[in-house]
């Protein structure tokens, strides 16, 4: 946290052409190397016998779920612009598969540049093989090279797969173009609804460099770069720029009794409040609480997601920390995914337990019958509402972890769910905060229940990879400094005189990077860091 410079990684220009792929041939006789998407897990293997070179080959096919699916491996690596390569890949079809390759089934192996993000900048694909088509690669039973030689157009550069991919141009190299810092190599099987239960096998995949410079990976820190500390004035609305709202009523898919409103949500004490309460009027009772969101505002893919939350307790009250995929408006649920990183049901028996879980699309349905795939804590003593926790996930592309403190309780990849069903955890997901009253799971309020009940959230953060969280210094004219940091890193400047070791550090607020110092020659030494969150 205290100033340093950052040294440029080092880089050398490439003196040959060199595979970039770890464990090409799959001769580790795993994925050592590889990211599954799609459900490639339980759907596809290492496998030995056959293969094009070595003793093992990769096998893929699709996830018969009656609509277009697409299963794979793809590894990214460092890269930057200017950087130039080729890249191919062998493949296969057995006769004995259905009769190879047919239906509407398609394959095909790409290479795309992605920046920091991992959106595409580029896309390059090779020919897309048929069963239209296969006879001209030389049919079933036998291996055929496929060239990345296609530079295609696409969609939805954030997508997995990047779609339509139409040809507009042939090349001899892959170019990575301004802004490049990964690129990906990618297997994709493309299963047709009509569910045609061919395979396709891999071999021998390459991505050579051929140009540019060798870029040595970056060191990488976890930072946290989004965050609400909720440190508004008392009394104030939650910040607009990250917080919207779900209001009304209508039960929500899960017969809950309460009204959403705007107003039932305040900051108090640097703490969030959602507070649900109990109003009677003329014998008819009505509840009112607060459902939260960054929709529209933020959203994330992969990285740790926590919050330190205090939830109430009490018969038909059911808090919940939780996320959607930003595709719920044009897939729906539950195609879109939803990661429950919190819920608890607050009757008696359930006070100690908090429920990770997960729901996506299994045949026409949710995972298991709507109750999705999940686990849970339960304290050794006492309830949640004693205390505040810190309930998390740490989500990467094929794995979900759960935590309540420092206990990891269940964690879930594409191999744990069910039958039929498709990881579909690779897309941007948004938060919910909300405290319902009733439903279907929890039940309903009693007469034992009291209200107003209280939700607190003491904060909320994301945590992803990110470069050092330290400060870069450069000369300027006329005796000034350059004081430069990551701008993705929620962080702030403090500053110190005439001691590093002392505790009197001070914000300076409104700070920006880059900031310029100029010394003032009636102090001794000035002390810069940055401090997170």
């Amino acid at each position: 946290m205290l100033v340093s410079a950052i040294t440029a990684a080092l880089s050398v220009k490439v003196l040959g052409a060199t595979n970039l792929l770890t464990n090409p041939g799959f001769e580790s006789g795993n994925l050592t190397g590889w990211t599954t998407f799609g459900n490639t897990i339980g759907n596809a293997s290492v496998q030995s016998g056959g293969a094009h070179s070595g003793a093992y080959y990769f096998k893929s096919y699709g996830q018969f779920i009656g609509a277009t699916n697409y299963s794979g491996v793809f590894q990214d690596n460092p890269s930057a612009p200017g950087n130039t390569y080729t890249a191919d890949g062998w493949a296969y079809t057995a006769s004995s598969d259905g009769g190879g390759l047919h239906g509407q089934d398609t394959i095909w192996v790409e290479v795309s540049f992605r920046d920091a993000s991992y959106n595409a900048l580029a896309l390059y694909r090779s020919a897309v093989v048929t069963s239209n088509n296969l006879a001209g690669f030389g049919g079933v039973n036998q291996w055929f090279d496929l060239q990345i030689t296609n530079q295609c157009s696409f969609s939805n550069p954030s997508a997995q797969i990047l779609l339509p991919g139409t040809v507009a141009n042939t090349v001899t190299n892959l170019v990575a173009p301004p802004g490049t810092v990964y690129v990906r190599y990618q297997v994709v099987f493309a299963q047709g609804p009509d569910n045609a239960n061919a395979s396709m096998y891999f071999d021998d995949l390459t991505l050579n460099q051929t140009g540019g410079t060798v870029v040595v990976p970056p060191v990488l820190q976890t930072n946290i770069v989004w965050d609400d500390e909720f440190n508004q004035p008392d009394g104030s609305s939650p910040d607009p720029t990250k917080w919207g709202y779900d209001t009304g009523a209508g039960g929500w898919g899960n017969n809950e009794l309460e009204t959403y409103t705007t107003t039932n949500a305040r900051v108090q004490g640097g703490q969030l409040v959602i507070e649900a309460d109990r109003l009677i009027s003329g014998g008819v009772t009505n509840y009112t609480s607060t459902r939260m969101l960054t929709k529209g505002k933020w959203s994330w893919t992969y990285g740790r997601m926590e919050a330190r939350i205090k939830i109430p307790r009490g018969q038909g009250i059911w808090p919940a920390f939780w996320m959607l995929g930003t595709n719920i408006d044009s897939v729906g649920w539950p195609t879109c995914g939803e990661i429950d990183i919190m819920e608890n049901i607050g009757k008696t028996s359930d006070q100690g337990t908090d429920h990770g879980t997960i729901h996506g699309p299994q045949g026409g349905g949710d995972y298991n019958g709507g109750s999705g795939v999940g686990g849970t804590y339960t304290l050794p003593s006492g309830a949640l509402a004693d205390n505040f926790h810190i309930y998390a996930i740490e989500w990467t592309p094929n794995q979900i972890k759960w935590f309540l403190d420092s206990n990891q309780f269940f964690t879930a990849t594409p191999s744990s769910l069910p039958g039929g069903a498709t990881w579909v955890f690779t897309q941007p997901q948004f938060f919910i905060l909300n405290l319902a009253v009733g439903g279907n799971w929890p039940g309903y309020p009693d007469a034992t229940t009291v209200f107003p009940q209280q939700m607190l959230v003491d904060y909320v953060r994301v945590y992803q990879q990110t470069a050092p969280m330290a400060i870069a210094v450069a000369p300027q004219a006329g005796g000034s400094w350059s004081l430069s940091w990551p701008t993705n890193i929620v962080c702030h400047l403090q500053v110190q005189t005439n001691s590093l070791v002392g505790g009197n550090w001070t914000d300076l607020p409104g700070t920006t990077s880059p900031y310029v110092i100029t010394p003032d020659p009636n102090q001794s030494a000035v002390f810069y860091r940055l401090a997170s969150p």
